[in-house]
């Protein structure tokens, strides 16, 4: 069995201006900070001698490398990102980046941002614009009925409140 695996389909294009530069600052962090220290560590582990049982060496080289796949899929990614930065004209409607109160057939309130699929954070009821729910929300108006089709089942919802934060 070899190696290759089916390409991974990518998530939609857009994040927020705060989720872009998150990601800016992760890429900056691994590559001028975090980078020259491991490099720095693996250095001095070589300097020890027989690389084979230096576990500072090996598991080093072992950071390095992840260090390095983040950084080519950072710089990658942020260059196809599109940074939605501006709120809709009509703030009646949910859009990317739309703050979303949603009350469920028992009357329970909960808030939702539809932000990129890059910083989607669920903790903080962040949710990717291309998760059912958020597919479900998108382009609704206030007071809308939302049929959402989630892994535990069908769901009902009602927009009870949309606003944006300024940019």
């Amino acid at each position: 069995m070899g190696r290759w695996r089916p390409p991974v389909k990518r998530g939609s294009p857009y994040i927020t201006k705060a989720g872009a530069e998150a990601l800016q600052k992760e890429l900056t962090q691994l590559w001028k900070v975090e980078r020259p220290q491991v490099v720095d560590a693996v250095h001095e582990a070589a300097k020890n001698g027989d690389r084979s049982e230096n576990g500072d060496y090996i598991y080093g080289k072992k950071r390095l490398r992840e260090i390095d796949r983040r950084v080519r899929y950072l710089s990658k990614r942020l260059d196809e990102l599109n940074v939605v930065d501006r709120v809709p004209d009509n703030q009646n409607k949910i859009f990317f980046g739309a703050w979303v109160e949603l009350e469920d057939e028992a009357g329970t309130l909960t808030n939702y941002r539809i932000v990129g699929p890059d910083e989607f954070n669920i903790r903080e009821n962040k949710l990717s614009m291309d998760s059912p729910l958020a597919k479900a929300m998108l382009g609704k108006n206030l007071d809308d009925e939302i049929v959402a089709h989630l892994p535990e089942g069908k769901k009902v919802f009602y927009v009870a409140r949309i606003w944006y934060e300024k940019v």
